[in-house]
């Protein structure tokens, strides 16, 4: 407890990088940061080529946040449920090797959401080119044709990116209304304030 007229403590405890009685003390410095980001793009510029022509991320569902207040926003989930793959004709097995994220732990707690990935899975069956397992094989059924393969380039990104929010509408676009909620709310709550003096005036008139 402090005690007397005397100056309050006001010590700074935080100075690491000071000497002390035990010696200098060690501090944890980010002075790597620029190498490290370097050491970053080289390992996925590596990976990507190791696994070309096959695109570095794997095709995500479109799901809605957890929350009820940021559950009006959609990002892209971990993986497709197991019944979503079923809708689109996909087995969890085969669809790991076609670069689709699966999680088997996720589940459809709607009928919209379904549909949204279904179509998702679908769009993205549309444009997969699918390599033989031996690149001098026959093309069997499944496989893409030899000049797809061909053709094919890295895709590089996130692959089918969600849509961003439409700025087409304008304020002037919507229309007025000519009774105001806020007017009708206001006028009510006033209303509600001054009924019981109203009705105290009333029964004085009366008697």
């Amino acid at each position: 407890m402090v005690k007397h007229n005397n100056v309050l403590p006001n010590i700074h405890c935080h100075k690491k990088y000071c000497e002390s009685s035990r010696g200098p003390l060690k501090v944890r410095l980010t002075l790597n940061q620029a190498s490290k980001k370097k050491t970053r793009r080289l390992a996925r510029a590596a990976k990507a080529a190791a696994i070309a022509p096959r695109p570095l991320q794997l095709l995500r569902p479109a799901v809605h946040c957890p929350t009820q207040r940021y559950s009006s926003k959609v990002r892209l989930g971990k993986g497709f449920t197991l019944e979503e793959l079923k809708g689109a004709g996909f087995t969890a097995r085969y669809a790991r090797t076609v670069g689709i994220a699966v999680d088997h732990r996720r589940t459809n707690k709607s009928a919209e959401s379904l549909a949204l990935n279904v179509a998702r899975l679908e769009e993205y069956k549309s444009k997969l080119v699918v390599f033989p397992k031996k690149r001098l094989s026959k093309v069997k059924n499944g496989d893409s044709s030899a000049e797809e393969c061909k053709a094919a380039t890295q895709f590089d990104g996130t692959i089918l990116p969600l849509a961003g929010p439409s700025k087409d509408v304008v304020m002037g676009d919507v229309p007025k209304q000519e009774v105001s909620a806020f007017t009708t709310m206001r006028l009510a709550m006033k209303e509600t304030k001054v009924a019981g003096y109203r009705l105290s005036v009333a029964n004085r008139k009366d008697k």
